[in-house]
């Protein structure tokens, strides 16, 4: 049943489509006509394919052909397609500078405008393709918001980069810098990583925020089978465009609605597969939104009921050697579905866009074909899934770790705490971290960024440096999915709103336990009450524009950092 929001969304809709057709009929249509519609046209469905082509990032810049592939799948069903666009930023571009601070907003901006375009022209359907980090969860909560039939087409990703037989992914770069520091790699060497780390269209090649997000949205139900895998340059790319033209015509005909898919056992298949694949942590962040946008019932206590019963069986980097397109060139997201399901992982009852349920899907799917290469059900990477929820003193409604493959994920140390991930960095930099610390970034969160940016320069340099297992790093921001090491993010309440981490002193002992789930620091009740006595929370760090409007409405990372 729609929530109350959907139903009202669709009443308007409904009451919107009687005016049009009745006194104001005329005007409405001439409109159209200046688009090439004529008279036979207005009897059939309109339906929106929201775009985010771009030229400001390599993950964006083919999207406007796979658009053109989308609108000839919807006009071979004898539909109206209508093209439109949102915007895009590129996380790897603003990554490490105060730009970074606008890509999560960037979400919601994505949702906000897809939803005010179908809203306000009255469509009947979408089909939304994206392609950088924060474009599918964009898409996904217009989509969800809306409730009407619709289709997510990714982007693809990107095939790797080749430096004298290394594979090489748009990670190596910033993980080349710590090399760089350390003195391990020359000039000249790290130009040479920069050249070749991406090579083309497409979204970074590991199992990063973009892929994690495209195999989640495929396991949700909500993009057709395989397209997640599909690397942006292949004719199976076009091919998923086009027939995902073809799919939302079909799920108009039979009523087939975006919470007819999104339910809350689809959302479990998609934590599945997010924890299977050993994904980003900004996977827990955006299907906490996605399902708030859907009116789905959904925790960080989900994730960690999921996660104790999934193994982590895929070899993908950052922790392991494979990339997407290896994984896709083995049997992609079916095959690996197909083995999380035989072993009873996986929900088969749930409708998919195909009209077909996800057990009726992966009947027709291949078996994976790689022999435990990549995937690897019975000699795991890890027993339980990678993406772990902690909880304690230090992080009560919980932070994020991802501990795919660390050796130790159990430090217990002095901090040394930041107030901006510029002053940690130059510290890294300056060698004045040392093994056994843990580095605390705060004021970074929703609120306190604004904008919740993401730290892969920090980590990354990190690992470069050596230091990945032997330093912890806390954040109430955010790490990009292809950070590794002991980081721990999300931790909520943030410090912009008084959360512990603003109480935080130089060389407090924190306790970072991923395996019990624990994240504390050893300072008595006595002594927090006396520091929050004297704390007051700093003014934000903008007072216009769309980082104050973000500012003012997010909410905490616990739920999503959504804004309505």
């Amino acid at each position: 049943m729609a929530s109350n929001n959907h139903s009202q969304n669709q009443d308007l809709r409904i009451q919107s489509k009687i005016i049009s057709e009745g006194v104001s009929r005329t005007p409405n249509r001439s409109y159209l006509r200046a688009l090439g519609f004529e008279d036979e046209d207005f009897q059939n469905p309109m339906i929106g394919v929201a775009s985010t082509w771009s030229e400001v990032t390599p993950c964006n810049v083919h999207i406007d052909g796979l658009a053109r592939d989308v609108k000839h799948g919807i006009g071979e069903m004898g539909a109206n397609p209508l093209i439109f666009n949102t915007i895009t930023v590129s996380d790897g571009i603003s990554m490490g500078t105060p730009g970074m601070r606008y890509s999560l907003p960037s979400r919601e901006l994505i949702a906000d405008s897809i939803e005010s375009v179908v809203n306000a022209e009255n469509l009947d359907g979408v089909v939304a393709i994206g392609g950088c980090d924060k474009n599918m969860p964009g898409c996904m909560m217009g989509i969800a918001r809306l409730n009407l039939p619709a289709v997510f087409v990714y982007g693809g990703t990107t095939l790797p980069g080749n430096l004298e037989g290394q594979k090489l992914d748009a990670v190596s770069a910033f993980e080349g810098v710590g090399q760089y520091n350390n003195e391990e790699i020359d000039d000249d060497r790290l130009n040479q990583i920069e050249c070749s780390a991406c090579p083309g269209a497409g979204s970074c090649g590991g199992m990063f925020t973009a892929n994690t997000m495209a195999s989640a949205i495929e396991a949700l139900g909500m993009s057709l089978p395989g397209s997640a895998s599909h690397p942006a340059v292949s004719a199976d790319k076009s091919k998923d465009s086009r027939a995902a033209g073809q799919a939302v015509y079909r799920l108009l005909e039979r009523g087939i609605y975006p919470e007819d898919i999104m339910t809350k056992p689809a959302f479990e298949n998609a934590i599945t597969v997010a924890m299977a694949l050993g994904g980003s942590t900004n996977v827990i962040l955006h299907l906490l939104a996605i399902a708030h946008s859907m009116d789905v019932d959904l925790s960080l206590d989900d994730f960690e009921e999921v996660r104790a019963r999934v193994p982590h069986i895929a070899d993908l980097r950052p922790s392991g050697q494979y990339v997407m397109a290896d994984l896709n060139d083995y049997g992609g997201v079916p095959g690996v579905m197909k083995v999380l399901y035989q072993h009873g992982l996986i929900h088969g009852d749930c409708m998919t866009v195909t009209g077909q349920t996800v057990a009726e899907n992966l009947a027709e799917a291949p078996d994976l074909s790689d022999d435990g290469k990549i995937i690897d059900y019975d000699n795991p990477q890890y027993p339980t899934g990678p993406l772990v929820v902690l909880k304690g003193n230090l992080a009560p409604e919980g932070a994020v770790a991802k501990i795919s493959g660390l050796s130790e994920t159990y430090i217990k140390g002095p901090a040394k705490v930041f107030d901006t991930e510029e002053a940690a960095t130059n510290a890294i930099l300056n060698d004045r971290i040392h093994p056994g610390d843990i580095v605390v970034i705060r004021y970074a969160g929703p609120k306190g960024g604004p904008g919740m940016p993401e730290m892969l320069s920090a980590s990354s340099i990190l690992v470069g440096k050596g230091l990945g297992e032997s330093v912890g790093l806390l954040t109430d921001g955010r790490f990009s999915g292809g950070s590794h090491g002991l980081v721990i993010g999300h931790a909520a309440p943030e410090a912009q709103v008084g959360g512990p981490m603003a109480l935080l002193e130089e060389n407090d002992i924190i306790t970072i336990d991923a395996e019990n789930h624990l994240i504390d620091f050893d300072v008595s009740d006595e002594e927090l009450e006396r520091r929050k006595a004297k704390w007051q929370a700093p003014e934000l760090k903008v007072s216009k524009g769309a980082l104050y409007k973000y500012a003012r409405l997010v909410n905490s990372a616990s739920k999503g950092a959504t804004t309505d």
